[in-house]
């Protein structure tokens, strides 16, 4: 396994940061990592980076311990918050990394101006970071994590300031990343890009895994989304006959319904005086088995937004 723990656990004070994290990624896959504010996430990247020490439990990456030196120059990180030196030319920010990385990394000027053009940033090579927007600036930590083709690459967020054109060149590097052999460990908070993206998920609550798996086999099973105004929680509730309903303002999702169920669910809807807006049958989406483990949606994915809502306006 890339990276394998078991019970990793640990604890600030009285604060229990993670509490049993146990988990695989294989690889060559693209592994999402997913949970709400103070799941864990964070304290498990910095486990898995040798930047913190557990405080019980095991783990390896790339077949050593964590915080083996020697595996770190095999991983490339962009953490969600970074700054670099404002004064400095984004091909020095570049090459400045590349002579710390050492170990043989090519520092040749046209393979780092190879690496700027992969992110879109070919042409801002000589320009200062300190005019750069929160986009660009994203897009050159991401060039700074792929120094050196590593072996596994952690990326936190990485498309949380990226416009749609943007999201989709990450996409597009993720996949090279996977075509040469690489591993992918991906922390977002825009499902829809995960869902994308991902081999594989875990999702995390409280310090704990609470469903990891391919995501096609965590995803099986039918719903049905329903836009849907003017229904009264009991006329909402009385839908559960046709499976678990979720609610999401005027969003319903009937986790189990079949497409053959939704014209009797449009019936009992207007017959409980509601106005149905859009009707999208479909495969069990991330959010929905997110919101099923977590409780909450994701703000960043709610529908309308980055849950993937179409010009018709279903999910």
């Amino acid at each position: 396994m890339i990276i394998s723990t078991e019970g990793l656990a640990k604890r600030y004070g009285r604060v229990d940061a993670l509490v049993d994290l146990t988990m695989e990624v294989g690889p060559g896959e693209v592994f999402g990592f997913l949970g709400p504010n103070g799941a864990g996430k964070t304290t498990a990247v910095k486990l898995i980076l040798g930047l913190a020490r557990a405080s019980g439990g095991h783990g390896t990456v790339l077949d050593a311990p964590l915080g083996d030196r020697r595996a770190r120059r095999r991983i490339g990180y962009l953490p969600e918050l970074f700054r670099y030196q404002p004064w400095l030319r984004a091909h020095e920010v570049l090459a400045l990394h590349a002579r710390l990385r050492g170990g043989g990394s090519d520092r040749s000027t046209v393979t780092l101006d190879a690496r700027l053009a992969e992110v879109g940033l070919a042409d801002r090579a000589g320009d200062v970071v300190g005019d750069f927007s929160k986009g660009m600036q994203q897009r050159l930590g991401l060039a700074v994590a792929l120094l050196g083709d590593p072996d596994l690459v952690i990326l936190d967020e990485p498309t949380s300031a990226l416009d749609p054109a943007g999201r989709a060149e990450v996409r597009a590097i993720v996949g090279r990343v996977r075509e040469r052999g690489g591993t992918v460990f991906l922390n977002s908070h825009l499902l829809s890009e995960v869902e994308r993206v991902c081999d594989r998920v875990a999702i995390v609550d409280r310090g704990r895994v609470l469903a990891s798996g391919l995501l096609d086999e965590l995803l099986r099973g039918s719903v049905v989304r329903i836009r849907a105004t003017g229904l009264a929680a009991d006329a909402v509730a009385s839908l559960g006959r046709f499976g678990r309903v979720l609610r999401d303002q005027d969003w319903l999702a009937i986790d189990g319904a079949e497409a053959d169920a939704v014209p009797a669910i449009v019936a009992a809807i207007v017959s409980a005086g509601g106005q149905v807006h859009a009707v999208d049958p479909g495969r069990r989406s991330l959010e929905d088995l997110y919101v099923e483990l977590t409780g909450a949606a994701p703000s960043a994915a709610r529908p309308g937004r980055d849950a993937g809502v179409s010009s018709a306006g279903a999910i």
